[in-house]
Parts: structure tokens; C-alpha cells; sequence
């Protein structure tokens, strides 16, 4: 087994592809390292946080636990720890936070003064320089954007049994100093799981439902974040916990000069016939990675660690990411005193250039607040939500929030994207005007790939004549691919034939309901009056689902088109036309067909996009079957009328002469008796 204090690194092997493998660190090379940093003096951080403690933060930091029957803390102070008493505290001056506080400045890195001590087999390795842990995080250029993916993991822990996620400030005992704190009560990780946490490229998400897939996303968010991070974990299989501790430490590094990343790692079995913990992976090892972390994490003693894990419950995991990076001026990116049920980003408040009227209903809706509130961008990152699970922020659940639900007149657009001549399923996207409508200068799509949101209020259109303006969409596209910070998507064919589709349908959706909000409708020529009446959108061409606004309309808007083109009968036609049940129904089946927690559902759980919308393809055609029968039936009884009216139009016409011709008779009659 490999032991636990690991360098990272890319290895060649001539019998197979290359791969990742964590190789074991000599003990002496991080003996030596330890030693390098005490004799090095390496210039102190300038910001130091002051060091506030209360007892409000350490409820917080503390989430919905279980007791295990047999703490780890009992263990030690009955005397039964497999370790020695010395050795197992720390005691020297805390370990100083990295010399640049700000992100985008934190990458200049110099090994010159590192250890450089060769490890056995070295040359068959490619190293992974320390440097990478800074390069490789720049892929997130938004901290929310870090957190979701740290969420992501415990979401994809359903299928475990989690029931919650905590995200909440708490803080570095050693220093004050605040930290962000990431909890679950998933299936948590054994000691090999977590190697492959902290290596890269590794992922045990073999479900195509997963929102995990890279195994780099870890490492990019919590470095992202702060400097350095510690995770805690337990795993209870078949009887047998384990719990690991792992440290991703920049600060570590960078202090020591080391020219590879070294992962100094820790684990523990408990035994039930004895009752204590064991030690894994060997003692030397164990020590040397011990004193590693107490000396580099916000820890000083093995109880203040075990304490953390008793604090997990009987499974789950726990992310705490310390030495949190400044923004240019000089403050914490993340801001937790703006708000004590909230994360925000500091400084991010934009203001937005309105008439006065409207400036505080734009700077306030949602799609300007998710940018520096992380609860409101919480409250959408997840398109649905099982029941039985919940984001806690800072102590408070979130309340999810579909932005469907604050459409007026939505509409359902059917979309099948293809690539190479092949379907690729269907797209059901919702599309609407925002409640708050005329007097928000906002639009765009919530796009969300297997239940999470990628792209939020993407703008497809861009508008000088207000045409689009107000118009937002959310649809799911499992059909395309996300890039690695899952902030974006690959720019692929099929994702610019659906922006093209989507650029449309605003626009198509804007040119038929605009009226409806107070805009001023474009008057159509008498040639476009005729076919709109011969054809109303929607009714004869709504099996093209790739050229026309909706496959039917709503009443409403059916009213407001009949308006438009001043015909009574046609107005009576489209007013048979109501869609209400139809959302209702697709409500409901987005309800029904929410996330499942357990392993057997999952299956049926992961794809609920695709079978809502089938569901409605077939529902909406079979309408659309319906209504296009009906105006059929009404086009037919217009002719006969028509036929009729014809007919009684001669009748009259040819009364009308035999009355003149009667008339003519009767008066030439009349002036003969004269």
C-alpha cells in the first residue's frame, strides 16, 4: 500500500498509457524540507485577520451530526492512541500564510532555495511542480464559481445517502484568522479515495449522471479560494471505518521551496475488537505526515484533528480552506460580515445604468444579485432539488429557486439539436417575459447541464431597439459539454447551432408578444395579415419546432394576435386555445421527476430533463393534432358559409331584378290606362 505522504506525479510506464501515480515520499526528503523551512527566513504575510472568536461561528462550523458510539477524542484520553505523546502537538510559531496575499498575484514561485534530494526511481516520473497549483486554479476567474464545484461533490453524494451540505465561515485557531468551511454527510472517502482526491485527473464518478467528471476540481476550486486546504473524511463500509486527513498546502510549498507537490496525508482504522484507533500505512510514515500536519494546518495537537473528524459524524467529509486569498485592495475576496446569513464578494456590487424609476428594481433582481450574493446564486445553481436535501448557508437553508416561475406568458419551444445527419434528443426550454417586465433591461437563458447550472442569463442578443429586452429562457442541454470550471461550455458546432436557435426564439418570442408588456407591435403588411390568418403561428407549422415561436399559444396571446389583425371569427378560433394545463402538467412532471437519493434510483433520477421533455413532445404534438383538426374543421365551415353567403348574395340579386322588372311592368301599365 501506498503510504500516505505523497509527491504527485505524472509517470511513463513503457507497458502502458501514460497515467497519474502518487509515489511515496522518502522520509527523509520531507524531513529535510522541514528542516530547510525552519532555517530559511522567509518574509511574513502584512495581513493578518484579528482573532475573533464567538460563539455563533463555532455553532456554525458544525453541522448536523451523529454520534458514533466511540470517539476518536475518548481514545486518546484513555490512553489508548496509537502514537506517542511526543510528537503530538505543535507547539513552535504558527506556520506563516503565504508572502502574497492576492490571487492573481500568487504565482511567482521559487524553488532555488528548496531541498533538492533525489527520490528512488525519480527518473521514471514526471514531476508536477508546485507551480501548477496556481496555474491550474487560474481556470476559475469567479470564487462562486469555485464553491459550486466543491458543492458539486456533495450533490453527487445523494446517491450515498447525504441529506445536507453546509457552506459556512469559520475559523484558523492557530492565527483568528476566518476560513471557509464545506461539510456533507455523504458516503465520505477511504484512505484511497482520498489519494485520488488530492491527485489529478483521478475520478470514481463512473455514472454518466454525475456533475463530477475531470478529477480536477478539487484542486482548481480550493486553491482557487485560499492558499491551503485540510479535508477530513469517514468512510463506514461494511462495518469498517476508516478516516483519513489530507493537506493541499501552497503555503507549505511555497515556504519549503519544494520543486514537487508533496501531500502529507494520515489514516486511521477503528478497530471494534479493541476499541482504539489504528494507525495505517506504517508508523514512520504516519509520524513523519503527523508532524507535517501540525505543523502546516490550522491544527496543533492529534486530538484538535480527531476532534474535526468526531465532529463529521459516522460518515462524510469536511473541506476547510484557510489563508483565503485578498482582493486588490487588500481585503478578503469573500466578505462574510456584510451580511451573517451570506458569503458575498467584496466590491462586486454593480450599479446599473437605468432611468432613476427603475434602477433599483434592476440592481436588485436576481440575475445582477447572483454575481457577489452567494446565497441568491445558490438558489439557482441546481435546477432541481430533492426534498430531502439541503444547502445550508451560514446556519440558514436555501431556497431553490427556478426562474421559470417568474415568467409571464411562458411559452414551451421544442428544440432537437443533431450533429452529422443524428438526432440528439430533445430540448424543452421554457421562455418568457420576466415579471418584472417592461422596466428591467435584463434577458437571456439559464442554461444548466444534468441538473446544474452553467451559464447563467446568457445573452444571445444584443438589443438598441429594445427588441428581446425582458425575455429569459432556462432550459437543460445534457446534449453539449461544459469546459473544466463548468462556467462555460465547448465551443462545439452543436453549442452554435444552439445559440443561433436560441437568438431566434427571442427574437421570434419578442415579434409575437411584445404587445403584451406595452411595447408598440410592428404593424405586418396585408400580405403577412393573410397568411398570419391563414396560418396562425403556432396551430399549422408547429411540427417544424425549429422555425416557430411555440407548438401553441396561450390564450392570452392568442387575444392580443387576433387584436393585431381585427377578425372577430378568427379571434373566436384562437380563444378555444389554452395552455395552462398543459404548464401545469409539465410542473408537475418536473416535481415528480426530481433528484432521488437513493442508488437503485438514480438512474431515473439523472435524466429529468430528457423525459420531461419527451413527455411534453408527445403531449404538445398530440394537442397540436387536435387544434390543427379543429382549425381545419373551422377553415371548412368558413368555405360552406362563404359558399353560402355567395349563394344567397345571387338569390338577392336576382329577386332584386324580377322586383324592377316588376316595377318597370306595373308603371308602363300605368301610363297606358292614363
Amino acid at each position: 500500500m501506498k503510504g500516505p505522504s505523497e509527491i504527485i506525479d505524472l509517470s511513463s510506464d513503457d507497458e502502458c498509457d501514460v497515467g497519474l501515480k502518487a509515489v511515496k515520499l522518502e522520509s527523509d526528503f520531507a524531513e529535510h524540507a522541514e528542516q530547510q523551512a525552519e532555517s530559511d527566513k522567509v518574509q511574513q504575510a502584512t495581513h493578518t485577520c484579528s482573532a475573533k472568536h464567538d460563539s455563533e461561528e463555532n455553532r456554525n462550523s458544525s453541522g448536523p451530526t451523529q454520534s458514533t458510539g466511540h470517539s476518536s477524542s475518548s481514545v486518546l484520553e484513555q490512553g489508548l492512541s496509537p502514537v506517542d505523546n511526543s510528537g503530538l502537538s505543535y507547539t513552535s510559531p504558527i506556520a506563516a500564510a503565504p508572502v502574497c496575499r492576492q490571487f492573481w498575484k500568487a504565482g511567482n514561485y521559487d524553488d532555488g532555495l528548496g531541498p533538492k534530494i533525489p527520490v528512488q526511481n525519480a527518473n521514471h516520473y514526471l514531476h508536477v511542480h508546485p507551480e501548477f497549483l496556481h496555474s491550474n486554479a487560474t481556470s476559475h476567474k469567479w470564487a462562486f464559481g469555485a464553491i459550486a464545484e466543491l458543492l458539486d461533490n456533495a450533490f453527487d453524494e445523494i446517491q450515498n445517502g447525504a441529506t445536507f451540505v453546509i457552506v459556512d465561515k469559520t475559523s484558523n485557531p492557530k492565527d483568528g484568522s476566518p476560513a471557509l468551511l464545506i461539510q456533507d454527510d455523504g458516503g465520505g472517502m477511504d484512505p484511497e479515495a482520498m489519494r485520488c482526491c488530492m491527485s489529478f485527473g483521478f475520478s470514481d464518478k463512473k455514472s454518466k449522471f454525475a456533475i463530477g467528471k475531470y478529477g480536477n476540481g478539487f484542486k482548481t476550486s480550493t486553491m482557487r479560494l485560499g492558499a491551503d486546504v485540510i479535508v477530513f473524511s469517514r468512510h463506514l463500509n461494511k462495518g469498517v471505518m476508516t478516516q483519513s486527513i489530507g493537506l493541499l498546502s501552497f503555503t507549505f510549498l511555497m515556504q519549503t521551496g519544494l520543486d514537487r507537490i508533496v501531500v502529507p496525508m494520515v489514516s486511521y482504522e477503528f478497530n471494534t475488537s479493541t476499541n482504539m484507533l489504528e494507525m495505517l500505512n506504517g508508523r514512520e510514515h504516519f509520524m513523519s505526515n503527523l508532524s507535517m500536519l501540525l505543523r502546516w494546518s490550522p491544527y496543533s495537537s492529534e486530538a484538535e484533528l480527531l476532534n474535526q473528524l468526531d465532529d463529521i459524524g459516522p460518515h462524510g467529509t469536511k473541506v476547510i480552506i484557510y489563508n483565503l486569498w485578498f482582493n486588490d485592495d487588500g481585503n478578503l475576496e469573500l466578505d462574510f460580515d456584510k451580511d451573517p446569513e451570506d458569503i458575498c464578494i467584496a466590491g462586486d456590487i454593480k450599479k446599473v445604468d437605468t432611468i432613476p424609476a427603475w434602477k433599483t428594481v434592476n440592481e436588485q433582481h436576481i440575475a445582477n444579485r447572483f454575481k457577489y450574493s452567494l446565497r441568491v446564486y445558490l438558489s439557482i445553481l441546481y435546477l432541481r432539488v430533492p426534498e430531502s436535501f439541503r444547502i445550508i448557508l451560514r446556519g440558514q437553508g436555501v431556497e431553490p429557486h427556478n426562474i421559470a416561475d417568474d415568467l409571464k406568458f411562458p411559452e414551451y419551444i421544442l428544440y432537437r439539436p443533431s450533429s452529422g445527419g443524428c438526432k440528439e434528443g430533445t430540448v424543452v426550454t421554457t421562455i418568457g417575459f420576466l415579471k418584472e417586465a417592461p422596466h428591467v433591461n435584463i434577458h437571456g437563458f439559464n442554461v444548466y447541464h444534468k441538473n446544474r447550472l452553467i451559464l447563467p442569463f446568457w445573452q444571445v442578443v444584443s438589443y438598441s431597439d429594445s427588441r428581446g429586452r425582458g425575455v429569459v429562457g432556462v432550459l437543460q442541454a445534457d446534449f453539449i459539454e461544459p469546459i473544466h470550471n463548468k462556467q462555460d461550455f465547448e465551443r462545439t458546432s452543436l453549442f452554435q447551432k444552439l445559440e443561433i436557435r436560441l437568438k431566434e426564439m427571442t427574437w421570434e418570442y419578442w415579434d409575437y408578444h411584445c404587445g403584451l408588456i406595452g411595447y408598440q407591435v410592428k404593424r405586418k403588411s396585408p400580405l403577412l395579415q393573410l397568411e398570419y390568418l391563414s396560418h396562425p403561428p403556432g396551430i399549422e407549422k408547429p411540427l417544424t419546432v425549429d422555425r416557430k415561436i411555440s407548438p401553441v399559444l396561450s390564450k392570452k396571446a392568442a387575444l392580443q394576435s387576433g387584436s393585431q389583425q381585427g377578425s372577430r371569427t378568427k379571434r373566436k378560433t384562437h380563444e378555444l386555445i389554452d395552455v395552462p394545463d398543459i404548464k401545469k402538467h409539465a410542473r408537475r412532471e418536473n416535481e415528480i421527476t426530481g433528484v432521488a437519493c437513493s442508488h437503485d434510483n438514480i438512474q431515473t433520477m439523472s435524466a429529468p430533463a430528457r423525459l420531461v421533455g419527451d413527455q411534453d413532445t408527445i403531449y404538445l404534438m398530440e394537442e397540436n393534432k387536435k387544434l390543427r383538426a379543429k382549425c381545419l374543421q373551422f377553415e371548412k365551415e368558413e368555405q360552406e358559409l362563404n359558399l353560402k353567403v355567395t349563394e344567397l348574395k345571387s338569390k338577392i340579386l336576382g329577386t332584386k331584378r324580377e322586383y324592377e322588372r316588376l316595377l318597370a311592368e306595373l308603371q308602363s301599365l300605368g301610363m297606358k290606362e292614363e
